[in-house]
């Protein structure tokens, strides 16, 4: 029986309602290209295969990657690796040269889910949907809105690229070992009117950055070495990073990357 690696980040999710939810909400489908990221022992592997064709396994402890390899189950592929050295780009267009949506899954590791997301970005172009389970608190950050606390760097760049919800709420003894916190589930769909060049996209970043750098100062103080091509206006230079909506830091970095 494999026990969980606390340096991975392993909690297995067992609650059976719970899977079965995130399973619907997957949709799988035998023209669907998959790829599972951290399977554990299989809540999702297993009736997610059922209904797919194919299922591409992502997974880094290697006792789990031989576990799969052991199991042996028709239309599955076991990939040894990192996460977050992945190329998922590449996986979805090797993949989207068939017909069907490419997806990414996972109940992600709480200690890499922002820099795994921020990864993922890049490959947003050839993916049609991704359904993650994570710390409930980063989801939270992830759809919060302007003006509202929990309105972050993480809020900004991911809201600028996809569409989200969190679709359901997990409770920690949903899980064995059961994490001191509690988990969501969020559905991201890379937007389609998304139009930022590469250029443009890095001034998102400098400038998301700067403004989140000191988040109790206004603007004036964190914006200082972009104001005179931002042209703020005054209310602007009075607030804080967290009251600027995700559009109008979109046309700062258009102007700053012209």
């Amino acid at each position: 029986m494999h026990r969980a690696r606390k340096r991975f980040g392993q909690n297995f999710l067992q609650d059976q309602g719970i899977i079965h939810a995130i399973v619907r909400l997957i949709n799988p489908s035998s023209d669907m290209h998959v790829i599972e990221i951290g399977p554990g022992l299989g809540a999702l592997t297993r009736p997610l295969l059922s209904n797919l064709t194919h299922l591409d396994l992502l997974e880094i402890d290697r006792d789990l990657v031989a576990y799969w390899q052991h199991e042996n189950l028709s239309g599955l592929t076991v990939i040894e690796g990192d996460a977050l050295k992945f190329d998922f780009n590449k996986w979805a267009q090797q993949r989207s040269e068939k017909s069907g949506l490419c997806k990414v899954v996972g109940n992600l590791p709480y200690n890499i889910s922002s820099p795994l997301l921020f990864h993922l970005v890049s490959a947003a172009s050839h993916i049609d949907e991704q359904v993650f389970m994570l710390q409930a608190e980063v989801v939270e950050r992830m759809v919060a809105q302007a003006g509202s606390s929990d309105f972050s760097r993480l809020s900004v760049m991911l809201q600028a690229r996809y569409d989200m919800e969190l679709v359901l709420e997990v409770p920690p003894e949903a899980f064995e070992p059961a994490p001191k916190v509690n988990s969501a589930v969020v559905r991201m769909i890379p937007r389609k009117e998304f139009h930022l060049n590469f250029a443009q996209w890095s001034a998102l970043e400098q400038v998301v950055a700067a403004a989140f750098s000191q988040r109790r100062k206004m603007l004036r103080t964190n914006l200082q070495p972009f104001s005179s091509r931002l042209k703020l206006s005054e209310d602007e230079l009075k607030v804080r990073a967290q009251d600027i909506s995700v559009d109008r830091y979109i046309e700062w970095a258009k102007l700053l990357a012209n």
